[in-house]
């Protein structure tokens, strides 16, 4: 054990001349704690809301959407091919997106409608049922008009017109047909069949799927598609598999991924975690400030201490080695205090779940959290380094202190 090591220890157990210079100590060690806990909590409970936020919207959206640059996109048999022999693509689909208007009996809202194979997607929080949007091929039996095609609506857009389950509504589309008195616009009886619940107001507020049929008649396209959807193995790969794709499809389409459509969601989501995490570091930076104070005041109570030391042959470097010591065990026993209680929290929210949210308010009612050990990793370091740059001042001061004066006026 080097002496510098030995004397940082002592100077921690023995008790001080000055009582006020232990409390400060212990104070440092636990506004260091603090900081450390609510630093690794909030950040948990970010990264929990992030990771609830994307399975949300992938439930909705697709990993990847293939377009056509120009024109209409006529052959998506071809690409489809094409496409799901690339590697990393789980499933390819095509799809119909339009702006209509939606009409109940009592109210109108425009909608979002995607005409869609009823396998190819599984909205998020909804009791989807495939069969449901097939209602389009039943034949007429018995001399009976077939029923309404099948319509499934966000959970605010059926709020917003007043529909329920089982209610007529009508689709009105802009794409109709020229007669002598004008254009006249696209309209067809819709049954409400069911309903989802993303949670997140954009889609359930403006979305509605049809069979894809059934919008290939109302949009009057009965050849074309307005592109792929597709689903991949890795969600996180999907750069890379578009950039596959592309080489494999030709320049005459376009890929873009769900981190692209979503680009200004999650680099919003992003800065706040970088904020609170500034924001937050404050309250370690407070504690270090109060390890550098009580520094200060044990450099002034050990003067004649440390002219002993110089006398019997201790240079300036070890004399500041011994309160960098110090200060940076202040610094370690607030950062294990404050990792172990903050760790302890996240795993009791997750678990209890005891902190309920207001469900008028937010879209879930449970405080999510997602304890990742990098990001608990960076923070331990974060103090660690904060504790250590609080040292170097009174350090300095210490190693810079002339024997003869500290022995003559101390």
């Amino acid at each position: 054990m080097g002496f510098e090591f030995f004397i940082s220890r002592r100077y921690l157990r023995t008790k001080q001349k000055q009582s006020f210079i232990s409390l400060i100590t212990v104070l440092s060690i636990a506004g260091v704690a603090i900081g450390v806990m609510a630093l690794i909590i909030v950040i948990a409970v970010m990264a929990g809301f992030e990771t609830d936020l994307k399975s949300r919207i992938l439930g909705v959206e697709p990993h990847l959407v293939i377009e056509k640059k120009q024109g209409k996109f006529i052959d998506g048999d071809n690409v489809k091919e094409k496409v799901s022999a690339v590697s990393g693509v789980k499933s390819a689909s095509a799809f119909i997106s339009a702006q209509v208007m939606l009409r109940s009996d009592s109210r109108l809202s425009g909608a979002l409608v995607h005409g869609v194979q009823p396998n190819a997607i599984s909205p998020k929080g909804t009791n989807w049922e495939p069969k449901a949007l097939e209602l389009v091929h039943t034949k007429v039996t018995q001399g009976k008009p077939a029923p309404a095609p099948g319509i499934i609506l966000g959970k605010e857009l059926a709020r917003s017109i007043g529909v329920l389950k089982g209610d007529t509504i009508r689709l009105i589309s802009p794409r109709g047909m020229i007669a002598p008195i004008g254009h006249l616009p696209s309209m067809k009886k819709f049954r409400v069949v069911g309903y989802f619940d993303s949670g997140i107001y954009e889609y359930d507020g403006s979305y509605a799927f049809i069979h894809l049929d059934e919008a290939r008649k109302l949009m009057r396209m009965p050849d074309g598609i307005t592109g792929l959807e597709i689903r991949l193995d890795d969600i996180y790969g999907a750069a890379d598999v578009g950039k596959s794709i592309m080489d494999s499809i030709g320049i005459d389409y376009i890929a873009r991924n769900w981190m692209q459509m979503n680009k200004n969601l999650f680099s919003a989501l992003k800065l706040e975690k970088t904020v609170m995490f500034i924001i937050l570091a404050l309250i370690v930076l407070v504690a270090a400030l109060n390890i550098a104070g009580s520094l200060i005041m044990m450099v002034m109570e050990k003067t004649k201490d440390i002219a002993i030391l110089k006398t019997m042959g201790a240079n300036h470097k070890n004399i500041g080695k011994i309160f960098i010591i110090k200060g940076l065990v202040i610094g370690a026993m607030g950062t294990v205090l404050g990792t172990l209680f903050g760790c302890l929290l996240c795993i009791l929210l997750e678990k209890y779940q005891f902190i309920k949210l207001p469900g008028d308010v937010y879209y879930i009612t449970r405080l999510p959290v997602q304890l990742e050990m990098v990001d608990v990793g960076l923070i331990a370091v974060s103090a660690m380094v904060i504790c250590f740059l609080a040292t170097i001042y009174p350090a300095r001061k210490a190693s810079c202190l002339n024997p003869l004066d500290a022995i003559r006026y101390g």
